[in-house]
């Protein structure tokens, strides 16, 4: 677990007002860890290390974790439900636990869209090597006009060296692409590689000329339906942090944290209690503009 610099961004919603960066030992646990329980091995830090910074924690492990270790302050940067769904399932039993309302408007969103396709939804599924070459090359291009890309600088990664690491992927049946086409036309994309038997939801983008039609909704759920007929994988770990799409899509989740360990030193603490400020107002405006604490709805 090597230390980098690790940005720190203060962000209100997808406005970042400014980032920090901190000499920090990273460490983000799998979700087989996660379900695991143990306590993820943090080894001494050295001289230049300022600190930790652990990710995806399950909120059990905080106390056990930092027990002990007087020399770091510890600090949540934030709570999360971190969901991930089972793919050793039957899809219609999987569909049947949706809400009959998410379950409706799931039904007309895929009505609307095969009927703008002609009848029926185009979408592709890529595994083997050279289909990822075909993949890479129409999921880039859409890539760069999304949301994601353009307002939160997360799109699929760009350049060769992207492209040879999914290939890699590919040549060991590591992962899983998808493009939603409309008229030949990608509307959407999904890509997830694995570690394990579990895929990982990394990227995920659509055309905004589209965003009437709920491309992205629309390949998740073909995508899910495809997974558990294939049967190759066990989970799908929508990764950190909420959102309705991963509440629609998961059928479990686990509490987790985002936790900073930081040195004693004045600098470093003046770092952790502005952050831990900051957080705490953004998130009291949250509850305050939702009217409370955000319930978990059903599927």
């Amino acid at each position: 677990m090597p230390a980098s610099e690790v940005a720190l961004p203060l962000r209100v919603g997808a406005r970042t007002l400014i980032t920090l960066r901190r000499r920090l030992a990273r460490r983000t646990l799998s979700l087989d860890e996660a379900l695991g329980g143990a306590l993820p091995a943090l080894p001494d830090l050295t001289d230049g290390e300022q600190g930790y910074f652990v990710t995806a924690l399950p909120a059990a492990l905080v106390g056990p974790l930092t027990a002990g270790r007087r020399a770091l302050k510890p600090f949540v940067r934030q709570r999360y439900r971190r969901s991930y769904a089972r793919l050793d399932q039957d899809f219609d039993t999987y569909f049947a636990d949706f809400s009959a309302k998410s379950r409706s408007t799931c039904k007309r969103k895929l009505r609307k869209l095969a009927e703008r396709s002609g009848g029926a939804l185009d979408l592709r599924c890529y595994r083997t090597e050279d289909e990822i070459g075909v993949f890479y090359a129409l999921a880039r291009g859409l890539s760069a006009k999304t949301y994601q890309e353009r307002r939160l600088g997360a799109g699929l990664p760009d350049g060769p060296q992207a492209l040879a690491g999914m290939r890699a992927l590919a040549r060991a049946d590591r992962a899983r692409g998808w493009l939603l086409f409309v008229a030949d036309r990608p509307v959407a994309y999904l890509w997830a590689p694995a570690e394990g038997l579990t895929l990982i939801y990394a990227y995920l983008g659509y055309d905004p000329d589209f965003a009437d039609y709920s491309p992205g909704t629309v390949l998740q759920l073909e995508a899910m339906r495809q997974l558990m007929e294939e049967r190759r994988f066990r989970l799908f770990d929508f990764t950190e942090g909420d959102g309705q799409h991963k509440r629609l899509f998961a059928t479990d989740g686990v509490d987790c944290v985002d936790l900073l360990l930081m040195r004693r030193t004045p600098g470093l603490l003046a770092t952790g209690f502005m952050l831990a400020a900051f957080d705490g107002a953004v998130a009291l405006a949250k509850r305050v503009a939702g009217g409370g604490p955000a319930r978990r709805p059903r599927r």
